[in-house]
């Protein structure tokens, strides 16, 4: 697929919304990407997991592991094309992201973590440390819309099936709260 189709897809699912959003990372941003939106359709959902699948199918993955909430569709819809196990972390009762319901990784497992939108890269780096203490090998990540703007650090090599470049803020230094807005918190991890 090609961006200008992405973004397309995007659009006419009313996923790119406006406004004055909190991130899940906590920052304060004029747009807020809802994969949700276009991950609610099960032909575009699966089109778009074909799509990401491809740019990791020389890695010979093993399983796909991706956060939750955010990330277990699109997740399950890779896993799939690449004919392997799906599996997703969640928040245990302490607040700390786990492998649960009776998931497990073999010892060196290779792992391909998914998740729906980068903004810091956080709820990746948190599955990462999740299959690394199972002893899985992390061997890449991938997410459809990387939104970092180029500042993703992560340990393991990334690629995105797309890039949007999208500010955002530290709650103290947004523009948008300055001029008397209030953020609202559109994403899953907020409680």
């Amino acid at each position: 697929m090609k961006r200008d189709d992405i973004l397309k897809l995007l659009e006419e699912a009313g996923s790119i919304r406006t406004g004055h959003f909190e991130l899940t990372s906590g920052r304060h941003s004029a747009s807020y990407i809802q994969c949700a939106l276009i991950l609610e359709q099960p032909k575009r959902a699966e089109q778009l997991g074909r799509a990401l699948a491809e740019l990791f199918r020389d890695l010979s993955i093993a399983c796909v592991v991706s956060p939750a909430l955010g990330g277990i569709i699109i997740g399950y819809e890779v896993a799939r094309a690449l004919g392997v196990r799906s599996l997703f972390v969640e928040h245990d009762r302490s607040g700390q992201m786990a492998l649960r319901r009776g998931f497990e990784l073999n010892p060196d497992e290779r792992v391909l973590i998914i998740e729906d939108v980068w903004t810091t890269g956080g709820s990746t780096r948190e599955t990462i440390g999740v299959v690394e203490q199972k002893n899985g090998l992390v061997v890449a990540a991938g997410a459809l819309i990387d939104r970092s703007g180029g500042r993703l650090e992560l340990s393991v090599p990334a690629r995105a099936l797309l890039e949007i470049e999208v500010p955002s803020y530290e709650p103290d230094d947004c523009p948008l709260c300055r001029n008397g807005g209030s953020a609202v918190r559109p994403g899953s991890r907020h409680r």
